[in-house]
């Protein structure tokens, strides 16, 4: 079988025509069960909480895009996140990073801390910090690169030879890259998380996340929780995110070029102290970029200049083409507040240790004209 390159995975991958009609899209198959021929004989579908046609296409694209062997999708990137950590038991350990998506923090803290198991928050972009915390318990290592949201870069194949002898699982939240720009499996990850919902579906019309893995036996278990606990996508949604999956290298491309204009009038601007991008020579990290990934991404995070919290409200609210919203990765531009919105739920103390003080702006490039972007800016920080 031949070896297609990234875009036509991304057209291809998974779907064939319709056997019945010959319809080229994968239809929506809107059902919740199957005839079968007798019991337990069936064609592959039983349940659509655990398999239905459409969404097997979109898992199956999926795991092309990552160069995996199994996908998984589920109903969000925190279903998806939990689902990892249910592979755990109580008295088990995780090493993680310390500048973390504020839904992961809280899950971890909020939720799995009391059924007992462990949480060490390092940067993990030191690997002797994620050497130092290893132990007879630890059991997985979760990784964000670029973290959220000061886009500090981690070395997946570094970490993941730490660990390849002893046993621990390596997950990596690629949202922020995208299978279009980063491999997580490739460099020796054992799992690959999505928020689907980002650049993936990529028109902010969708909610999903996504388990990419190689492994059979570490699939079946997986998919055990996958389908015991029942957090998975409806056909709909699938069907929407297929649709946007075949336009996602143009997109990255638009995103990347974008951001990097972007990026490079925030670091001039007066009004800004810090800008974070790994684009950036000085970027803590951009050699690792330049190694893992194949851009830089459509995120830059900035600080501003002696903004307290109402000024930097103030600048916030003040844009017309980039919109103040939570998420990330649509065609449109968005800003957005970590302290208060995508973080809020992480301490004081522990998101400013991070980097994620009360003047820090997420800004998500979208794919509008560039211009436009600059201009909106300039009158915004102003």
């Amino acid at each position: 079988m031949m070896k297609y390159k990234f875009a036509t995975k991304a057209i291809h991958a998974g779907q064939q025509a319709d056997p019945t009609t010959g319809a080229v899209m994968t239809p929506i198959y809107q059902t919740s069960t199957y005839k079968q021929a007798s019991p337990g004989k069936h064609k592959g579908y039983g349940y659509s909480r655990g398999n239905n046609p459409t969404r097997k296409a979109l898992e199956d694209c999926l795991a092309a895009l990552e160069n995996g062997n199994y996908g998984l999708a589920f109903s969000s990137g925190m279903a998806a996140t939990e689902t990892v950590v249910k592979l755990l038991r109580p008295g088990d350990e995780v090493i993680t990073g310390n500048d973390l998506y504020g839904g992961s923090y809280r899950l971890f803290t909020k939720v799995f801390e009391n059924y007992g198991i462990k949480f060490h928050f390092v940067d993990p972009g030191d690997p002797r910090q994620v050497e130092d915390k290893i132990t007879d318990n630890t059991r997985l290592i979760w990784l964000e690169t670029p973290t959220n949201p000061t886009l500090q870069m981690v070395d997946i194949a570094a970490i993941t030879a730490l660990v390849k002898e002893k046993g621990i699982l390596v997950a990596v939240d690629n949202t922020f890259a995208s299978p279009y720009l980063q491999n997580p499996l490739d460099l020796g990850a054992d799992i690959v998380m999505h928020s689907v919902t980002k650049y993936i579906s990529g028109h902010s019309d969708v909610v999903m996340g996504a388990l990419v893995v190689n492994d059979k036996d570490l699939y079946d278990r997986l998919f055990f929780y996958y389908n015991a606990c029942g957090g998975t996508p409806g056909p709909q949604d699938c069907f929407l995110v297929l649709r946007g999956i075949k336009t996602l290298h143009l997109r990255m491309k638009a995103h990347c070029e974008n951001t990097a204009l972007v990026a490079e009038y925030l670091k001039k601007h007066p009004r800004v102290e810090k800008v974070y991008w790994p684009g950036f020579e000085d970027h803590p990290g951009h050699e690792i970029a330049n190694k893992q990934m194949r851009g830089f991404g459509g995120i830059v995070s900035i600080v501003l200049k002696d903004a307290d919290l109402e000024e930097t409200f103030r600048i916030s609210s003040g844009f017309e083409v980039f919109t103040l919203a939570e998420s990330l990765g649509g065609v449109e531009s968005l800003i957005n507040h970590p302290a208060t919105m995508t973080h809020a739920s992480i301490p004081k103390a522990t998101r400013e240790a991070a980097g994620v003080v009360d003047n820090l702006l997420r800004i998500s490039v979208g794919i509008e004209d560039p211009e436009d972007l600059l201009t909106d800016l300039e009158q915004a920080l102003k």
